[in-house]
């Protein structure tokens, strides 16, 4: 909740691309307490297989129903959230929801049949599947920092894009990456002979079409050389934009 808050505050001299990284943070560590919290369920409940204990099944049944209710308001509150710290807040409560409503069942089927071993294996169920969501998520938390480009965008798409706008001559030095999971930021080099600001005006509305909400540019003549090295391998391998005008 404090990193979530944290993550809201406007970019200063300090964090000069802004707080939203805090909220990413809490994604790790929400995530950390899901996985630890799902493997230690599937450690336990393994241990109650092989040696069933006696169950108090009328106090199970009046703790599942308070668990369940108390757990879906919370569930339901977090739901809104987009962030990644937010997704992995509310898979939590949802974990939650769905481990009291298998303590619900599993009391209940205790109470009629007294099969003890029904409340290890629903454990062992509800904690693969936290186990499963939360390495997903893990995953698209280590794309993030790891400045991986984001799954919903390609260096060529943005390529494309640029190049068929009037004007442009070619578009390298493309990088793409997201600060959140949710913002796209992005910086590349336009060769143009147009006039700057409108070439500047032009590629800048057409990639926040694409989603990107945030895009440096830097504008060089077609008789400029670029001095960054990956370029030249760029333009050995594309030359130069095909125009299909």
């Amino acid at each position: 909740y404090f990193l979530e808050k944290k993550s809201k505050r406007a970019p200063d001299s300090l964090y000069t691309y802004g707080y939203t990284r805090y909220s990413v943070l809490g994604g790790v560590i929400t995530t950390a307490i899901l996985l630890s919290g799902s493997v230690i369920m599937i450690i336990s409940a393994a241990q109650k297989i092989i040696n069933p204990s006696k169950i108090n099944s009328n106090g199970m049944i009046i703790f599942a129903i308070i668990g369940v209710v108390v757990n879906f308001l919370a569930a339901y509150f977090t739901h809104e959230g987009d962030s990644v710290n937010q997704r992995a807040v509310n898979l939590h409560m949802l974990e939650d929801v769905l481990g009291w409503a298998v303590v619900l069942v599993g009391a209940v089927v205790i109470r009629l049949t007294n099969f003890v071993l029904i409340d290890p294996i629903m454990s062992i169920a509800v904690a693969a599947f936290i186990l499963v969501n939360a390495v997903k998520n893990l995953k698209k938390i280590t794309d993030i920092f790891l400045e991986k480009t984001p799954e919903e965008i390609s260096v060529e798409q943005v390529k494309a894009v640029v190049c068929d706008l009037d004007g442009v001559i070619d578009a390298h030095h493309i990088h793409l990456r997201s600060l959140d999971g949710h913002n796209i930021y992005s910086t590349m080099h336009i060769v143009t002979d147009a006039d700057p600001h409108k070439i500047k005006h032009t590629v800048k509305s057409a990639l926040a079409k694409c989603g990107i909400t945030h895009s440096t540019l830097e504008l060089e003549t077609p008789d400029e050389h670029c001095h960054d090295k990956h370029c030249h391998i760029e333009h050995r391998e594309h030359a130069h934009c095909h125009h299909h005008h």
